[in-house]
């Protein structure tokens, strides 16, 4: 969900966020959850891995409670509808308000500046081929 609407609706194997920490992957029947999500990659898995909807989406919030869950987030840009002119006056734009601030002449939120700066690279970063970024578990590495 963005400010603008509903970026997806419907029911879903998977759902795999963002969050502030790492990726979280949510599964039917998931304990309460809510979390901070940073800017990078969701990913909804319908119909057992069958088909795959990944969206560059912004920083916000992920909520889950029984079988619903929940990203509240600033933007969502399904990856088959990036648009890489916006994406780059989304970057531009982000990246000279960020250095405002660090040139102390505005008192806009850093974090929330610098996550708009990756959420924008994000979406360049499809338009340019490059995939999606692995998936990472707390199971420990082998070796």
């Amino acid at each position: 969900m963005t400010p603008d609407g509903s970026a997806f609706e419907g029911e879903a194997e998977m759902l795999i966020v963002p969050g502030a920490d790492g990726e979280i992957g949510v599964l039917a029947r998931h304990a309460p959850l809510v979390a901070m999500l940073k800017a990078g990659s969701t990913r909804v898995h319908i119909r057992r891995g069958q088909e795959v909807r990944e969206f560059a989406t912004g920083p916000g919030f992920f909520k889950v409670e029984q079988d619903r869950a929940l990203a509240l987030v600033d933007d969502a840009v399904d990856v088959e509808e990036i648009d890489a002119e916006r994406a780059h006056a989304q970057l531009e734009a982000a990246q000279a308000e960020l250095a405002r601030v660090e040139a102390g002449e505005s008192d806009a939120d850093r974090w929330q500046l610098e996550q708009r700066v990756k959420h924008a690279e994000n979406q360049l970063a499809v338009t340019n081929g490059t995939t999606s970024p692995p998936i990472h578990t707390s199971a420990p590495v082998p070796g």
